[in-house]
């Protein structure tokens, strides 16, 4: 071995230090690094989140009309269950059990044991407004007369 030392015939001014950090190819054998177009990818990502966003506030749109829905027919249970605690009833009704309702010549409602097709010819109302059921809560489940639906 000879005492010469070694000498790096690579020039430092024209090498890079971290040649890998570089944002272009720093060989002829480097991949090929091309520069983002921002533009496009802020587009990209802003259609994405809108996407998404819009998917989310149409679920929570349908969570509210459901809820919507949901206070509309408890209201309206509250509405026929004033209207039938109001009207003349010559019994203590029970839970889970039907009654009839029916309209009096005067106007006023009548809750009743009897069905409509139990009255025979002594049917004495106005008409024959709804079937109820009584609730574990005290409000009333009711079905509608369909020919009183017609009328209207």
């Amino acid at each position: 071995m000879s005492d010469d030392k070694f000498i790096n015939p690579i020039n430092k001014d024209k090498v890079a230090e971290n040649p890998g950090l570089l944002p272009y190819a720093h060989t002829a054998g480097s991949a090929v690094i091309r520069p983002e177009d921002m533009g496009k990818t802020k587009g990209r990502s802003v259609t994405a989140m809108r996407q998404q966003t819009d998917r989310q506030m149409n679920q929570l749109y349908e969570q509210m009309e459901t809820l919507a829905r949901q206070a509309k027919a408890l209201a309206q249970r509250r509405e026929i269950s004033e209207r039938i605690y109001t009207a003349t009833v010559g019994f203590e009704p029970i839970i889970n059990e039907t009654y009839y309702m029916y309209e009096k010549e005067d106007g006023t409602d009548l809750l009743s044991l009897v069905a409509p097709h139990e009255w025979g010819r002594s049917f004495k109302y106005v008409r024959y407004v709804a079937k109820v059921l009584l609730l574990a809560d005290h409000t009333w489940d009711v079905t509608y007369n369909e020919e009183l639906d017609k009328e209207q």
